[in-house]
């Protein structure tokens, strides 16, 4: 009879780390180091033009406009206040990423007990087109994440035993601020919210009634109106009218020179502004200028700060409303060679983190903004379809039409609609081709690929006998309550991944 082989330390180690009780745990450590990481990687946060008028604004040096959010400068100051630090916001932002992909990554092994599994989830946050921006301070990457905080809220809610009716409506609660801030920060995320706000509604009442439709509805509406009303009451933001910058690059862009000087004269504007649209076409019309033309050839009165177009938005509406409907044709063609130039040649897939003349917040390390800079730039000269808009929308109709037949074909077929119509809320409003205007259906499109390769392979027990233990851990607790059966699925679909 052979003796028994001594099990080596960090052989037991390893097997008391992976139980099937403490992975969940080992797997929240993984997330706060990465989390710390991240934040010490960007600290004391990244910051564009944009988001330096952000800071002014939280800090008081320059009057609030609705330009940017108002909630994310009055969110800052909050933080400033509290910490003392503005540092603290592009924390925070990392935090909210890594809570969110722990969360997703727990319920993903609770469901398919695959180790790998819910690496890879955690992993997305370490991608390079996941962290290039994930300390940057911007709206975008804010309604990213506070859109992918409520995914995972709905990842929550999908395996809540049926008697928790508290519970259902705290998370239905928690979700709705997640995406009605999300809406505040960024207005076009309406369209890439309803999908998510579907996605949690689902999940927290597989077959929800029309009286669950109608309480959850309003708790949206009701959650964006107040909060919305509370920013403008606090903030009192200066009105910009921005929308008036694609009526500008609409006018300068279709119409001719001439059209432009004749619209212009019927709308009654002043001499001033009638030269100023002049001169705008003049310079912003060839094809290196085919966007922006706010920021690129118009006139600015500096004085006026960000306020100077919003002065002139009726009188843009005016000529937009009186010259589009006899340029359809040209103004088809303008606007989908601009969405072509940003799904095809799109641009700015790293934002350097020093700004000078700053005060108020200090510089990033210089080596450690150059190891983040080697890896996102390098990786996008080695893959570049990685931050390429055409990629992800390519995967988000992939996504929408073929989610698969598994357990989480609701959700990926969710993220795959929320990235289309994002995408094309930019059709016509695209002002330029940065990355960060894809970052969602990036990361969207990123996860639901991921949930996808997982619903395919949680069967096979690739991870040996513990995803068949997982899921017997979780169904047998749920059928118990007697509408466990009922409420474990959020597909609808049928559950032989």
């Amino acid at each position: 009879m052979r003796p028994e082989r001594p099990v080596r330390p960090i052989s037991r180690m390893w097997s008391n780390l992976t139980d099937r009780r403490l992975w969940p745990w080992a797997l929240a450590v993984i997330a706060v180091f990465c989390g710390w990481g991240t934040a010490l990687l960007f600290s004391p946060g990244f910051l564009s033009l944009d988001s330096s008028d952000q800071l002014q604004q939280a800090l008081g040096n320059q009057t609030m406009t609705d330009w940017h959010p108002p909630v994310m400068a009055l969110l800052w100051r909050g933080l400033i206040e509290v910490t003392g630090r503005p540092g603290a916001m592009a924390a925070l932002q990392s935090a909210v990423l890594w809570a969110a992909l722990w969360t997703i990554a727990w319920r993903v092994w609770m469901r398919t007990g695959k180790r790998v599994g819910s690496l890879a989830i955690l992993a997305l946050g370490l991608a390079p087109f996941v962290i290039n921006f994930t300390g940057v301070v911007w709206k975008d990457v804010q309604m990213a994440f506070a859109l992918l905080a409520a995914c995972a809220v709905a990842f929550v809610a999908r395996d809540l035993p049926a008697d928790r009716t508290r519970t259902r409506w705290a998370l239905l609660a928690l979700g709705v601020l997640l995406i009605a801030y999300a809406l505040l920060v960024r207005k076009n995320a309406v369209l890439a919210g309803i999908p998510v706000f579907f996605m949690l509604v689902r999940a927290l009442w597989p077959a929800p009634g029309r009286r669950k439709w109608l309480i959850s509805a309003g708790a949206l509406i009701a959650a964006f109106a107040v909060s919305s009303g509370v920013v403008s009451g606090v903030a009192k933001p200066v009105e910009t009218r921005q929308f008036s910058q694609i009526l500008l690059d609409d006018l300068v862009h279709v119409l001719t020179v001439d059209e432009v000087r004749k619209a212009a004269g019927k709308a009654a504007t002043t001499p001033d502004f009638q030269q100023n649209m002049v001169v705008t076409a003049k310079a912003c019309q060839p094809e290196k200028n085919l966007s922006d033309a706010y920021w690129r050839c118009y006139p600015r009165d500096k004085a006026a700060g960000l306020a100077d177009l919003g002065r002139h938005a009726d009188e843009l509406t005016s000529m937009w409303v009186s010259e589009m409907p006899s340029h359809l044709p040209q103004y088809a063609e303008y606007r989908l060679q601009v969405f072509s130039k940003v799904l095809f040649q799109g641009r700015y897939t790293y934002q350097n983190g020093s700004l000078d003349n700053i005060p108020g917040i200090g510089e990033p390390d210089e080596r450690r903004t150059a190891m983040l800079r080697y890896y996102v730039v390098g990786m996008g000269q080695d893959l570049p379809f990685l931050f390429a808009g055409w990629f992800w929308l390519a995967v988000g109709l992939t996504l929408m039409f073929r989610p698969g037949r598994g357990q989480y074909a609701m959700p990926i077929r969710v993220l795959g609609i929320s990235a289309v119509a994002y995408f094309a809320g930019y059709l016509p409003t695209v002002p330029a081709g940065d990355f960060r205007y894809f970052y969602w259906p990036a990361l969207a499109g990123a996860l639901a690929l991921l949930l996808l390769w997982l619903g395919r392979t949680s069967a096979t027990g690739v991870d040996g006998n513990d995803g068949a233990a997982a899921r017997t851990e979780l169904v047998p607790s749920r059928e118990r309550d007697g509408k466990g059966a009922a409420t474990a699925d959020l597909t609808g679909v049928d559950v032989r991944s």
